[in-house]
Order: C-alpha cells, then sequence, then structure tokens
C-alpha cells in the first residue's frame, strides 16, 4: 500500500517537516508517537482519504523529516504542528494523536488553544508516564503511570548507549500481540530506528516526566478517546482519563479486539469504524 508523495514545511527555526497530503473534505491531521512515522498511518491515510483531506507529517527527528540537534521536547513539536497548520492555513481540523502524539495535542490545546480545532481523537496515551514519589499510594496505578522515574531514566540511558537498538526492540516488543506478523514487527522496528537514539532519549525523558491532567478539562471541543485491554498502558488510566474531558466518548479495544498499544495497526477495520463514526457525527 503506497502513501502519497511527501511534501514539507519549513518551521520557525528552520527544520524541515516532510508530510503527506491526500484527499478532500473536512482536515484530519494523524499525529505520531514518540520515534514512529507517518507511514506507519499508511492503513488510515489509505481509508480516510476517501472522505477526508488526511495530512500525516513526520516530527523533527523523525521519518524523512530533518533531525537537527535541537528541539527534543514536546512543547517544541507543538509548535511544529502550529506551525504546519498555519503554513497550511488549515482551519475545522480534527487532530488524531496517538501515544506521544497525544501530549502534542494537549500541548498544542495548551500554548496556541483550540481556535482551528474542530474534534480530538486520543489514542492509547495515559495522562502522565511517570509515578512521582509525592503522591499517595494507588493514584500512579489509577493514572496508568507504568514507570518509576530510575526506571525512566535507565530506560533512556539503555537507548542512549551500545546497545540501544537492542533496547528499542525490546520495548517495542511491549506494544503488539503475538497475531502481528514477523515482517510487520522488523518493519515498525526499522520505522522507529528512523530517529537516532540519543535523541530518542532525550525526547522520551522530556515526554514522560509531563503531567497534562490540567489540560484534559479544558478540551472544549468532541473528544474520542480509545484504549486497549491488551496496551502496556492499563485501560484503567485511559478510562480515568477520558472521565477528566468534558463529554468525552471512550472505547476500548478488548483483548479479542486486538486491544494492543498499536491497535490502529493490528486491527485497522474496527480502528478505522470507529475514528470514522465519530467523526461524522455532529460535531
Amino acid at each position: 500500500m503506497n502513501i502519497a508523495p511527501l511534501e514539507s514545511i519549513t518551521t520557525n527555526d528552520g527544520t524541515v517537516l516532510r508530510y503527506t497530503d491526500t484527499g478532500t473534505g473536512p482536515t484530519l491531521i494523524l499525529i505520531s508517537g514518540w520515534s514512529q512515522t507517518a507511514a506507519q498511518y499508511k492503513k488510515q491515510i489509505h481509508h480516510f482519504s476517501s472522505s477526508h483531506r488526511v495530512i500525516a507529517f513526520d516530527h523533527r527527528g523523525h521519518g524523512q523529516s530533518d533531525r537537527p540537534f535541537f528541539g527534543y521536547r514536546v512543547s517544541r513539536l507543538a509548535a511544529d504542528l502550529n506551525d504546519l497548520i498555519l503554513a497550511l492555513d488549515l482551519t475545522d481540523v480534527a487532530l488524531l494523536g496517538h501515544s506521544m502524539g497525544c501530549s502534542i495535542v494537549w500541548s498544542y490545546w495548551d500554548l496556541y488553544g483550540g481556535k482551528r480545532v474542530a474534534k480530538l481523537i486520543l489514542v492509547d496515551e495515559p495522562s502522565t508516564l511517570v509515578t512521582s514519589p509525592v503522591w499517595e499510594d494507588g493514584v500512579g496505578v489509577g493514572l496508568s503511570a507504568i514507570f518509576a522515574p530510575i526506571q525512566t531514566f535507565e530506560l533512556a540511558g539503555g537507548l542512549a548507549g551500545p546497545d540501544g537498538e537492542k533496547v528499542s526492540s525490546g520495548l517495542l516488543a511491549t506494544m503488539w500481540t503475538d497475531e502481528m506478523p514477523d515482517d510487520e514487527k522488523a518493519w515498525f522496528i526499522e520505522q522507529n530506528l528512523h530517529m537516532p537514539r540519543h535523541l530518542a532519549a532525550e525526547l522520551l525523558v522530556n515526554h514522560a516526566f509531563t503531567d497534562w491532567r490540567d489540560v484534559l478539562p479544558r478540551l472544549t471541543v468532541p473528544t474520542l478517546v480509545i484504549g486497549g485491554d491488551l496496551s502496556l498502558f492499563p485501560a484503567q488510566g485511559i478510562s480515568a482519563l477520558a472521565a477528566q474531558i468534558p463529554g468525552a466518548d471512550l472505547r476500548i479495544f478488548s483483548a479479542d479486539e486486538l486491544g494492543s498499544h498499536f491497535l490502529f495497526w493490528e486491527n485497522s477495520q474496527l480502528f478505522n469504524k470507529t475514528v470514522g463514526d465519530f467523526l461524522q457525527n455532529p460535531a
């Protein structure tokens, strides 16, 4: 399955971001997760371009975009998203973020507001990834904050070290089911490794330690939250996140529905229908 030829914009700090722009209709922007690429959305690009203008882009350091030595923090990636929206003069957009892509959506909303946003689709990301030592017992479990602070730094150190590719493969192996074919697993790893490992480690630390709970109640557009019973992020925390967003819809994919972290790939037919039904509903 091929996707459209790459186009590009240059951000306000001189970084070239490459993206695909296909279809006509309401605009849907697909925002990838940590160390992932726009190409991993090819099943969504193919499906939704029949009814929407679908834009999928590679973050700085990711995929086919530039790899500057600077800017590997969620707030800068949100600024890059803003630069893309402004460069293409987009309005009434639906933003679909997966994993860290959700954090970029929350940062974008926090920094720029929602005047150009019509709908949000937030896929399998808790409000924070790292437990705080000042929290009462059970808070981290309820939020699906799966990492302790020291574990996060150890993971980042492993990514940036000589065994970074092996560490990356091991981490990715927690994100899919056994049903995923080996060739597809290998392709996902290949996409992940487009990002230099030391930059991936830098971004991971910034991403993991940020707590977005104060943004969630301020999201004022129709929102769909999706999680999975087989995800490394327990569904309890995804449900708790949805409860903090006014009027949000929630859909948890079951084990039988291949509800992994990469559920948009492993069960693309059901994922695309779930998202499509939400997009078709009047705002």
